[in-house]
């Protein structure tokens, strides 16, 4: 663990937020001009101080980086514990991102309770940051539920129609497996004391541990079900159309790019390295879960004619490649999963904001209602086409890395499961490019689109970063999947240990004197004396199952 430092930036990151959600509470209700200014000024801010996760990480060190370490509640073992990894740095940077991105997209959309609005998106951001950064099992469950209440009220009060039947779904689907979640989280918390007689919350002491596998076997399932809900996995998923057809067009953005994150996070972070028999065990499960995700959320799609509601199930097709990658248990798959959660966050972020900017013109989000836009908004249909092109995986754009990372890592272990998601890619590329058809091509026949505006100077600044991301990751993934190496080696050492000979070396498993060189997914590590790392031995497998079978 390092934070050379010794300056709490994470926890500066956490809570500019917060602070500007409280600087908000002094200002006037009808001043909403300088709300949104506030508003704006704080979310760049927090994107602004999150920029050194990037710069100053280092990508050698497999270590937690930017500790921050105190007791929090000592008479039951929990403390305020918060670094990152690689992994969790990546999708910080991303909420940061995609916050300032959120509350800059509401400028004109939000004209009700505009005050409340931006103190509940900005309360959200420091929930979301919150459970990247949690070292600690109760903190980290705190700010997981932390984050339903705010959402419940962007939905709730700022969503359309059927506002109040989605906010109540997404609530009770979410509470459901968080409650079930806690209980597994508790399991873990008695065990640990009944081995060592401490007390703690410490994740970083739970993936240490070896678990019985009757244990293991009912906390992945408890785990399971709070985080397969989050993703969401087939048939966790009908909470997911609802909300984001009735979500305001930021809510949308935050949860389709970060808020689904946090269960596949919760699986690379908590099940796999904690449970790593179990993960095995429930391989068969979670994959069949998985590749009818992708097949389903597809064809569904296709079928829509809610414009929103074809992005919403689009997001339950690649949550599933993005599971499947993960169920590889390969560094290359595994690093495929993590890349294309940025990749989503990004592509399907930038297709909801473009499904705002025409509903907040003509308050219809019927595909039906659209034809012809490309010739009233040539700009808009422009940066539609590289974000529906990022979103269908094109080379030189970044769902095409994603994609290409996660089949290679896939087609090792079956190459049937590559083969069905090759099948979902394709179905991907089909109900997309039918989108784009029939939206801005053809003569405008309806006559209340001949006359719309094109994207303004506000409406172009919250599509240029992701669409500079789309092209750096697709060009030059580099920078990306070497912040991953330390993430992803700890990871598949718990899960798969015969990987260790294709991992970057620990800096104690060279010889003195001599620097880990960290491997690709593609190349072999080494010591800088050109010595191969020492690998450690294979845990033994489980020789019981729940039941008492051998």
């Amino acid at each position: 663990m390092s934070n050379t430092a010794n300056f709490p930036l994470l926890s500066l990151i956490m809570f500019t937020p917060l602070a500007g959600a409280i600087l908000l509470l002094l200002v006037p209700r009808r001043s909403e001009k300088a709300i949104r200014w506030i508003a704006n000024i704080v979310a760049t801010a927090g994107f602004l101080v999150s920029l050194p996760l990037w710069f100053a990480f280092n990508s050698s060190d497999r270590g937690w980086q930017f500790v921050e370490r105190l007791d929090w509640i000592p008479s039951i073992g929990a403390q305020y514990f918060l670094g990152v990894d690689g992994f969790s740095a990546l999708l910080i940077l991303l909420t940061t991102l995609l916050g300032a991105i959120a509350v800059l997209s509401s400028w004109t959309a939000i004209t009700l309770r505009v005050k409340e609005y931006y103190i509940f998106l900005l309360l959200l951001q420091t929930g979301m940051i919150g459970a990247f950064v949690s070292l600690d099992f109760l903190l980290f469950f705190l700010f997981w539920e932390v984050m339903l209440v705010p959402m419940y009220f962007l939905i709730g009060v700022w969503g359309s129609d059927r506002r109040l039947y989605s906010a109540i779904k997404f609530f009770l689907y979410t509470l459901v497996g968080s409650v079930i979640m806690l209980l597994g989280i508790l399991a873990l918390y008695f065990h640990q004391h009944s081995l060592t007689g401490v007390y703690t919350f410490d994740i970083t002491a739970f993936q240490k541990l070896n678990l019985p596998f009757d244990l293991q076997w009912w906390v992945f399932l408890a785990f399971f079900l709070g985080f397969a809900i989050k993703v969401p996995m087939f048939p966790f998923h009908t909470w997911l159309p609802d909300a984001h057809t009735d979500a305001p067009t930021a809510g949308s953005v935050i949860l389709a790019a970060v808020l689904l994150k946090m269960g596949t996070y919760g699986f690379i972070r908590f099940s796999l390295p904690i449970l790593p028999e179990a993960s095995h065990a429930f391989v068969p499960m979670v994959v069949t879960l998985s590749i009818i995700g992708i097949v389903y959320g597809a064809l569904v799609a296709m079928a829509q004619r809610d414009w929103k509601r074809l992005v919403a199930y689009s997001s339950v097709s690649h949550m599933g490649l993005v599971m499947l990658g993960m169920f590889a248990f390969n560094p290359v798959g595994l690093t495929g999963s993590i890349i294309q959660q940025i990749n989503h966050g990004i592509s399907t972020g930038g297709l909801f904001l473009i499904v705002g900017i025409v509903y907040e013109r003509r308050h219809t989000r019927l595909i039906s209602e659209y034809g012809g836009l490309s010739s009233v908004m040539p700009a808009y249909a422009a940066v539609f086409m590289v974000i529906m092109l990022s979103s269908l995986g094109m080379p030189a754009l970044n769902g095409f890395i994603g994609e290409l990372l996660i089949l290679q890592g896939v087609f090792v272990v079956s190459k049937w499961w590559a083969a069905v998601a090759a099948t979902g890619i394709v179905l991907g590329a089909a109900y997309l490019l039918w989108l784009y058809q029939r939206t801005m091509f053809g003569k405008v026949e309806n006559a209340k689109n001949e006359k719309l505006a094109d994207l303004n100077l506000r409406e172009f600044v919250t599509f240029a970063p992701l669409i500079v991301l789309a092209v750096w990751i697709g060009l030059y993934p580099a920078p990306f999947t070497t912040r991953l190496e330390g993430a992803v080696a700890n990871v598949v050492e718990r899960v798969s240990p015969e990987y260790r000979g294709t991992l970057g070396p620990k800096a104690a498993d060279c010889a003195p004197g001599t620097t880990a060189t960290p491997s690709s997914p593609f190349t072999l590590p080494g010591c800088g004396d050109g010595t191969a790392p020492a690998a450690p031995a294979r845990a033994p497998a489980p020789t019981n199952r729940p039941g008492g079978g051998n």
